[in-house]
């Protein structure tokens, strides 16, 4: 790609393996930037990125997969499917007979409430703890378990290490979420071995967001642990973990610089791969069987669950229920918008327009008016959290910018191009 429209024209730096041309599928407008969702938890920085598959039509693999579900699925067929695998492991002596992860947002609340009070199960609810927890999101969570009804191991991970961990994937990665997701992404499995559960149901499937991992239909309904979420099978059977990258630095570095020991890094890496065989652990996925609908698990959870919309908009998008709990959360959107192009308003107008919920139109105004919107709100306890200046993350910000992305006119930032075609470039 090559700046136009007048500009000195040179090659420009495309960081991450990202796709040099910047597309925005014709339907839902994400752009083709966005990584695939399994390399969201990529601990190597010097690691390629993978993005969402875009077809000959210019249209994204996500929205490809859910024509798939509205045209070609026999929901009541995949239903039987679920209450089989329900009937096969159902308890009756009172104990737990599956795990269900979540944070009690509207997606956790839907799928654990189904499980217990349509298919009669007995689940465990686990939860990896965020960050910083906000109040409407501890609030949520509570009346999921004392609303809706449930048993919980909450896990908090070594509060210092976890501040660590995430500084460094913030000043290596720009990426401050990457040790929560390493870590939560590895404990369900871990849980399952812990109480002797053999199964687990996750939500909706990766390819709601256009993960081609899972995309045929033998494999999208099973998520295998068995890899450790993306680590060698080599890590998952306890080899050379201090090699493992935790938040962007190999764990035996960690060890030996910041005065950590290896039993403080143990929550991060996967379970050992025996370990997971010889349990014999199926991690489903309750978007295979049943129709995913995230606007509908809202309602769902409120009526159920008790669960609350955030009382004031979300910053950098327009919703009000979508990620709620962590005081983080808004910042591991912003950094995908600065590396990616990606903020937190297209990623949740792209799932509504997928969901029929708004058009095409309607989704570019709320990402030209929302997108990349500055989460300001919490920035104080952000920066105390990960032990930063205001300056120093900035500065970082506009370190991790991609040149094919991103223009610096009259020492602004601006992008070169958008969805609505009004960029540097466009």
């Amino acid at each position: 790609m090559r700046i136009g429209k007048g500009m000195n024209v040179k090659e420009l730096e495309v960081k991450y393996g990202l796709p040099s041309e910047v597309k925005f599928c014709k339907i839902c407008n994400i752009i083709n930037q966005r990584p695939n969702s399994v390399n969201e938890y990529e601990h190597n920085p010097k690691s390629q990125k993978k993005t969402i598959g875009f077809d000959e039509d210019g249209i994204c693999s996500a929205c490809r997969n859910k024509e798939t579900q509205h045209e070609n699925i026999d929901w009541k067929q995949r239903e039987k499917e679920l209450m089989d695998i329900c009937d096969r492991y159902r308890k009756t002596d009172g104990s737990y007979d599956c795990i269900a992860p979540g944070s009690g947002g509207k997606d956790s609340i839907f799928a654990a409430h189904l499980l217990k009070y349509k298919y009669g199960m007995h689940p465990l609810t686990v939860t990896w703890s965020p960050h910083l927890y906000t109040d409407i999101g501890w609030k949520n969570f509570q009346n999921w378990l004392h609303i809706g009804g449930f048993d919980n191991f909450l896990f908090t991970p070594n509060g210092r290490v976890h501040r660590l961990l995430t500084r460094l994937s913030v000043i290596n990665l720009l990426h401050p979420f990457q040790p929560f997701i390493m870590g939560q992404k590895t404990f369900v499995a871990k849980m399952c071995a812990k109480f002797d559960i053999p199964l687990a149901f996750y939500g909706e499937m990766p390819g709601e967001y256009g993960t081609t991992e899972a995309s045929d239909g033998g494999s999208e309904k099973k998520f295998s642990d068995k890899p450790g979420s993306g680590f060698s099978k080599d890590v998952a059977n306890g080899k050379d973990v201090r090699d493992l990258y935790l938040g962007g630095v190999q764990s035996g570095e960690i060890i030996e610089k910041y005065d950590v020991d290896m039993n403080d890094l143990l929550a991060y890496f996967p379970l050992d791969y025996s370990v997971y065989e010889e349990k014999e652990i199926d991690v489903y996925y309750l978007g295979y069987f049943i129709k995913w609908d995230p606007q509908e698990c809202y309602y769902y959870s409120v009526e159920n669950a008790g669960f609350e919309a955030n009382p004031v908009r979300t910053e950098g998008t327009y919703s009000k229920y979508n990620s709620l709990d962590d005081k983080i959360d808004g910042f591991n959107y912003y950094t995908g918008f600065i590396k990616f192009g990606m903020g937190r308003a297209m990623q949740d107008a792209a799932q509504e327009i997928r969901n029929k919920k708004i058009t095409t139109e309607e989704g570019k105004a709320l990402i030209k008016k929302f997108d990349g919107e500055f989460p300001k709100r919490y920035y104080k306890e952000f920066l105390s959290y990960i032990d930063m200046e205001d300056e120093e993350f900035r500065q970082l910000c506009d370190k991790f910018r991609s040149e094919h992305l991103w223009a610096k006119v009259n020492g602004e930032w601006k992008r070169r191009h958008t969805v609505n075609g009004d960029g540097v470039d466009d």
